[in-house]
């Protein structure tokens, strides 16, 4: 399932410092199937060489990059403006988690934008006047510092989570091995460590042997696993060659 055009929000980036940042931010965008990056007033001019190789394969996202001079230009068309933002910077608006946007984007009709500020100062109080809503995340007050990916990819994801992109493919497990196997297991450890003196003395030999047994049975080991340590068992219990 993948969601219509006006359902996947804009992602503005406000006065960039960074090709770099500009580079890493679209890559951020494209792990979550986000395409349409605007950037208002890139401080180094567009395009900018550092930001393809930052982007890691994202060239679509940067190919169609928009640039316009104001942060007002930039989301004329958009009907829902969030602000991306750890304070509220003297500006009364309701205060949003990424989460919480993302639902609002999903369901609200008209066009969405995620605003995010220079790299060093953040959005200025007028960029943030013009948004609807501030998002902003949990994080801790004596080091309130996302860069400009991390701040990107924390919103695309969260809007990501709704719109059923598969997720990686996960190797099959193989079921645990049955009972009898892992007591054959258990069984020629036993026989390895007995003439070794392992189970000494005897009056403690039934508790550490009880022992070994829990260890060996928790990890829910699968065929495979146990003929693999079975097979280390075997070779640990051979006679060392005489050319060893």
């Amino acid at each position: 399932m993948s969601a219509s055009p006006d359902r996947k929000p804009v992602i503005v980036l406000v006065r960039p410092q960074l090709g770099e940042n500009i580079g890493k931010a679209a890559r951020a965008m494209l792990n979550f199937g986000l395409t349409e990056l605007r950037l208002v007033s890139p401080r180094d001019g567009w395009p900018n060489p550092s930001a393809g190789p930052a982007a890691s394969g994202a060239d679509e996202v940067l190919e169609h990059a928009a640039v316009f001079e104001t942060l007002a230009d930039a989301v004329a068309d958009c009907a829902h403006v969030y602000a991306t933002t750890v304070r509220k910077r003297g500006v009364t608006k309701p205060v949003v988690t990424p989460e919480q946007a993302a639902r609002a984007i999903h369901a609200d009709p008209g066009r969405s934008a995620l605003v995010f500020g220079p790299e060093r100062s953040g959005l200025d109080t007028e960029d943030v006047a013009l948004a609807r809503a501030i998002v902003t995340v949990p994080i801790n007050p004596q080091f309130a510092s996302l860069n400009l990916a991390q701040a990107v990819i924390l919103c695309a994801y969260e809007w990501s989570k709704q719109t059923g992109l598969a997720q990686p493919t996960l190797e099959e497990l193989l079921p645990p091995a049955p009972q009898e196997e892992l007591e054959g297991m258990i069984a020629q450890l036993d026989t390895i460590l007995q003439p070794t003196g392992y189970f000494y003395p005897e009056d403690r030999a039934a508790a550490t042997r009880l022992t070994l047994r829990n260890l060996l049975t928790k990890p829910g080991w699968n065929h495979l696993e146990v003929r693999t340590l079975r097979g280390v068992l075997t070779h640990l219990g051979r006679k060392p060659r005489p050319d060893a």
